[in-house]
């Protein structure tokens, strides 16, 4: 088959000039070659993550006022975007509950506990008086109990004399019985008078009444010493008695204190939640910040306990960067490694392999690394900012958008795309070793 030339036919000609093509392949090569080329441009190896910005402190990010009581919206002392300080007046609420609605339910409590106090005070007093009189009785039956002692002592001493003058009177008529026989002996011998026989009859009288009479005096001393031994025994279980009795009465008395001091702690317990219930009446600012937004509004209307009020954002938060990071990724971040930002609003002109040709993005460094996972698969760390690089725009705000990328590896721009379409992770930079030995 003959090759046909372009030139012959004019269609051909008006179609394609030889000079645009030869053109055309130049252009063609030489995207190609610097195509080719760059693939072996370096590439520095990045771990991205997107997020917001935020607070590094709990304490430093937007919360609610919430009421702490329920009650009814009686005025009003701040306005949407106003600076507060800690402790000024955001509103003024007032009771709606029935058991607080009595305007001197304080006073009157507090009466009732110092009424409470003089109670458990007269109880005590008498509690203190009834210990008294026990120690009065245990200190008369102590003395009753040595008196009646000694009484014991001398009826016995009195006993053992007794019986030593009963053995000498029954010694002394033994004597009188028988020189009475020896005299009637006598008298019918005719040895002696009838006078001499009568005084021995007389004095044998004597004795034996004597005897009588010592006998009964023995008997007497020991009716004593039993009569002091029943009288002992009798006054201990009285007195014991009544000292049992007034512990009784004590203890009685003592458990009514008890449980005085009960209700009067319940008493003192409704009256301080009383008080601190009261000063929930104002809310105030918690912090210094910002009013953003007010979620109830107008006079007189009622709100719920817990319920939020107003959204407050504090001055001078210290800001972070909430980054989300895939899972495969976080083994290659650690705290304190630095990280590029880009902020949502601000332009920046951005190439991730190449940090030195970027514009428009700002330093951070690793603060924190969740050790639990956010989401599936995807794990948070907290990013502030770097104090060696350029300042974070004064404009910022708490829940604007961020972008983040934390440089790793420097490997050639075919390898990254090779990496990327098989999902491999990125690689850490290499230790270097200095001359000394020591690890950069």
């Amino acid at each position: 088959m003959k090759h046909i030339k372009n030139t012959v036919f004019q269609s051909a000609r008006y179609t394609i000039e030889l000079r645009q093509v030869q053109i055309f392949n130049y252009v063609l090569i030489a995207i190609t070659a610097i195509f080719i080329a760059s693939l072996f441009l370096p590439w520095q190896q990045s771990v991205h993550g997107t997020g917001t910005l935020t607070a590094l402190s709990p304490a430093d990010r937007p919360q609610s006022i919430q009421t702490p009581i329920a009650g009814r919206i009686d005025a009003w002392f701040i306005r949407e975007g106003q600076q507060v300080k800690m402790g000024d007046t955001i509103a003024i609420l007032s009771e709606i509950k029935e058991t607080f609605l009595d305007p001197e339910l304080l006073p009157r409590l507090k009466n009732q506990v110092m009424a409470k106090e003089g109670v458990i005070q007269s109880t005590l007093n008498k509690a203190e008086a009834l210990q008294s009189q026990e120690y009065a009785l245990s200190n008369t039956l102590k003395f009753r109990l040595e008196q009646l002692a000694n009484k014991v002592i001398q009826s016995q001493l009195k006993i053992k004399t007794d019986s030593i003058d009963l053995n000498a009177e029954k010694q002394n008529f033994a004597i009188a019985d028988t020189q009475l026989r020896l005299g009637k002996n006598l008298f019918d011998k005719g040895l002696i008078s009838l006078t001499e026989f009568q005084k021995r009859q007389e004095k044998f009288q004597q004795n034996y009444a004597k005897l009588i009479s010592q006998e009964n005096k023995l008997m007497e001393s020991r009716n004593e010493l039993l009569n002091a031994k029943i009288e002992l025994n009798s006054i201990r279980a009285d007195i014991a008695e009544k000292i049992s009795k007034v512990q009784a009465e004590r203890n009685s008395t003592l458990a009514y204190v008890a449980d005085a001091e009960g209700d009067l702690a319940k008493l003192e317990n409704q009256y301080s939640s009383y008080l601190m219930r009261s000063s929930f009446y104002v809310i105030r600012a918690p912090q210094d910040g910002i009013i953003v937004k007010a979620m109830r509004t107008g006079i007189g209307e009622n709100v719920k306990e817990g319920e939020t009020l107003v959204s407050i954002v504090p001055s001078r938060p210290q800001l972070a960067v909430e980054l989300y990071v895939k899972a495969m990724d976080i083994p290659l971040l650690q705290k304190g490694e630095k990280v590029r930002l880009q902020f949502d609003g601000y332009p920046a002109l951005v190439f991730s392999g190449w940090p030195d040709a970027s514009l428009g993005t700002f330093g951070g460094l690793v603060e924190v690394i969740d050790f639990s996972e956010s989401r599936k698969n995807v794990f948070r760390i907290l990013v502030i900012e770097d104090p060696n690089d350029s300042p974070w725009p004064d404009a910022l705000r708490m829940g604007s958008g961020a972008l983040g990328w934390s440089m790793l590896n420097n490997v050639p721009v075919w390898y990254e795309l090779w990496r990327r379409l098989n999902g491999f992770p990125a690689e850490l930079p290499q230790e270097e070793t200095t001359e000394n030995g020591v690890k950069k």
